[in-house]
């Protein structure tokens, strides 16, 4: 764009005024002197380039040198931001653009002689414009021929309207996601469960930036007799239709659960529930038990990523099979497994969210999530947060992240004496139930327990041992174990045949057994055990 046929020397307002005022009829007279009489119409270099800017509303600047002395306003400009005096340099003249970090872009478009845009810039007085910057060639002269340099021509466009909308869209969008998280979060536990033997600790982040919600969950549940259940899962897509799926997930495991089965079998149940819920949705999960006695996580999967534990050693383990299909998909038995989770040990439980990138392989975001977990030490929420940091997950991370850290702490000294054990065999016959008797007197004993809950204690080991003796087969076995919270009794024997309450008639002579257990018990209960057989089992609550 060359202005060498208007000067940049003519003063402000009251001149353009003038000028107008004293030739008004100009430009059409000189636009109809210009059409030839064919009716060619004019040239654009022929037009009235100076009377065009006067009258355009948006907003018009010319400066020209380093220094971007001001050359020109339009009347536009000078009634947004007041007149303004020709030859002044910007950085005093124009304090708009200072305020607005424009005087470095016009060096730049100086510089590089090329045209920049900057959007949506609100200005002191509230409004938005949109700067576009050209270079020009701006002349020293009122000849045309005369000398000249460089300037810039500023232009600025009233872009209020549209800033306002979509100010207005983002915050109904900010209000969308964060009710459409509100409602992922609250068909998350509120607060994990916390079993004695465990320190575990759960991390969900959302993902992407829309309203979506998901279907990544996770929960804690403690099944009594000291064993713990550990879950998460994942619903495919996103949506409040893979949130609904994933709530009802939830809701049946934690009653799956409270029927105390193997792994594998309550996944066998919710491969059913799914189907039901949505033949459409796909859904993987791991349900894991931990059962203080064993020293392992007893596992099944359905189609979801390997848990990761590492030992007290820094020994690394990930367990590979068995994994079936995921959930819903139907004709498939599940299996359980087991992986060592001894004192001192860290497992992981997590989401493909956490190790799936865009252009790897899944397994190598597996092999990077093992080595921060290496490397990953202290309280379950600091592992927590440190595997969310190596792994490159952010607030604007595409998808959903939910992690669940759990460790089974290696105690000493004092410590060691709040967690113990004790368990004999019983081999049947009369002389069983006096040696139970006998064993759970000297543990409670050594145990140092109160009188009352020693009393408690004797009675309910006798109860159980004499029920096995009554209904079960060998082998039996008698287990005692103390946490810092509670006393646990249970009795194992090799029928599958489970106990259950029953009022027992007056003239009966037998059935009392549980009725009395489930009365001075805070809690019983009873499972099948894996390799067949049964464990019944009641927990006494420790005072203070």
């Amino acid at each position: 764009m060359n202005f060498t046929r208007w000067s940049a020397r003519l003063p402000g307002t009251q001149r353009r005024a003038a000028a107008r005022s004293d030739s008004g009829s100009v430009p059409a007279a000189r636009a109809e002197q210009l059409s030839d009489q064919a009716g060619r119409p004019p040239r654009v270099d022929d037009l009235p380039v100076r009377e065009i800017l006067d009258r355009i509303p948006a907003l018009v600047a010319l400066v020209h040198g380093p220094e971007h002395r001001i050359a020109y306003v339009n009347d536009a400009y000078a009634t947004a931001f007041g007149p303004r005096t020709v030859g002044d340099h910007a950085q005093e003249a124009l304090p708009e653009l200072h305020e607005l970090g424009l005087l470095p872009l016009l060096d730049q478009v100086l510089r590089s002689s090329k045209p920049r845009t900057v959007k949506s810039r609100k200005v002191p007085g509230g409004r938005s414009y949109t700067f576009t910057c050209t270079p020009v060639t701006v002349p020293l002269s009122d000849r045309a021929e005369g000398p000249s340099e460089g300037g810039v021509l500023l232009f600025a466009t009233d872009v209020t309207d549209h800033a306002e909308a979509a100010e207005r869209l983002r915050a109904s969008e900010r209000r969308h996601r964060e009710a459409a998280v509100t409602l992922q979060r609250s068909l998350l536990p509120q607060e994990l469960e916390e079993p004695d033997d465990l320190r575990i600790a759960a991390t969900y982040q959302p993902g992407g930036t829309d309203a979506a919600v998901g279907g990544d969950w996770y929960d804690v549940i403690t099944l009594g007799g000291g064993r713990t259940a550990l879950v998460i899962g994942d619903v495919m897509g996103r949506g409040v239709r893979a949130a609904a799926v994933m709530g009802q997930l939830r809701t049946a495991v934690r009653a799956y659960a409270r029927l105390d089965l193997p792994p594998h079998e309550v996944l066998q149940l919710l491969d059913g529930l799914a189907a039901e819920i949505d033949a459409s949705q796909i859904a993987t999960c791991v349900y894991a038990i931990h059962d203080p006695g064993e020293g392992c996580l007893t596992y099944a999967s359905a189609g979801h990523l390997p848990i990761l534990v590492r030992d007290e050693d820094g020994v690394l383990h990930r367990t590979e099979e068995p994994t079936g299909p995921p959930l819903g998909t139907g004709g498939w038995l599940h299996a359980s497994g087991s992986v060592p989770f001894p004192p001192g040990s860290t497992a992981v439980l997590y989401t493909d969210g956490l190790v799936e990138r865009r252009g790897e392989d899944i397994d190598q975001g597996v092999d990077a999530l093992e080595r921060a977990l290496a490397g990953a030490t202290g309280t379950p929420q600091v592992v927590c947060d440190r595997l969310i940091r190596a792994l490159g997950v952010t607030a604007s991370h595409d998808d959903d992240v939910a992690v669940l850290v759990l460790q089974n702490p290696s105690r000493s000294g004092a410590d060691a004496e709040l967690f113990r054990g004790a368990a004999l065999d019983l081999l049947g016959g009369v002389e069983a139930a006096p040696r139970a008797r006998a064993f759970a007197s000297g543990v409670l004993t050594s145990w140092r327990f109160p009188p009352e809950l020693y009393d408690l204690g004797v009675l309910a080991a006798s109860e159980l041992v004499a029920n096995s003796l009554q209904h079960g087969t060998p082998p039996m076995r008698l287990k005692l174990r103390r946490t810092d919270r509670r006393l646990i009794i249970e009795v194992t024997d090799g029928d599958d045949h489970l106990p259950r309450r029953r009022r027992a008639e007056p003239v009966d002579e037998a059935g009392r057994g549980i009725s009395i257990v489930a009365t001075i018990a805070s809690s019983w209960g009873s499972r099948r055990t894996p390799g067949g057989g049964k464990a019944v089992w009641c927990e006494f609550a420790l005072r203070g």
